[in-house]
């Protein structure tokens, strides 16, 4: 399955606030490797940023007015998440902003599966800070481009922080025709395959050779 690293940033942080989505980031995966394919937008929320959200993004209000509003990209962003995993640091929060985004449009909510590297980060740190920066710092990744908290930054440095929370120090090799597959216990709905190399006839013969020598040697010393 493909997945799609995904981040927002807003005007606040709750919906309930009425507060709205600035921009949409995502990178495209497949086995984990980026396949180069992107979706990225600023977008016209049609009220007023923060001023904590201004801190930490630094998108202003002239900025933001001048940008395209959300439903004239929404069928574009349904189309390039379609049938993939989305794979989200603090899922609940982008997916909140995401759903009421489609629900003021009239459109059904994201039904996609969904990673939150934030729940595997707590399962696999407890009691650590589990924030992006710290899971940078932890895995060695260099995020001194993020400067501020924008969407496709965090994106690359999430699918990066992503390979290492599930163990996987390089991408997957799909040998999805094998039959030697073996469940990544992270996630148990994540494979990945190793090639399994069978020896010849001429190889086993040798080795069965090398076996017999060897015991014959060590009985009679």
């Amino acid at each position: 399955m493909k997945e799609v690293v995904l981040d927002t940033e807003t005007t606040g942080i709750s919906v309930r606030d009425g507060h709205r989505i600035v921009e949409i980031g995502c990178i495209e995966l497949e086995n984990l490797v980026p396949t180069k394919k992107t979706f990225h937008c600023y977008l016209n929320p049609e009220t007023k940023v923060s001023e904590k959200a201004l801190e930490v993004h630094g998108y202003t209000d002239d900025f933001l007015s001048k940008q395209i509003k959300f439903i004239e990209i929404a069928d574009k962003f349904l189309d390039f998440i379609n049938g993939k995993r989305l794979v989200i640091h603090n899922a609940e929060f982008d997916l909140s902003h995401l759903n009421n985004e489609l629900n003021l449009i009239g459109k059904s909510k994201i039904k996609n599966e969904v990673v939150d590297t934030l729940a595997l980060a707590r399962d696999k740190f407890p009691g650590s800070p589990i924030n992006l920066d710290a899971l940078c710092k932890r895995y060695s990744i260099d995020n001194t481009k993020r400067t501020k908290h924008t969407a496709l930054i965090d994106c690359d440095l999430l699918s990066k922080v992503y390979i290492n929370l599930l163990d996987q120090k390089e991408p997957r090799l799909d040998f999805k025709n094998s039959e030697n597959s073996v469940q990544d216990k992270s996630d148990k709905n994540i494979l990945y395959f190793k090639k399994v190399i069978t020896p010849s006839e001429d190889e086993l013969k040798k080795h069965k050779e090398y076996l017999n020598n060897n015991l014959k040697k060590n009985y009679f010393n």
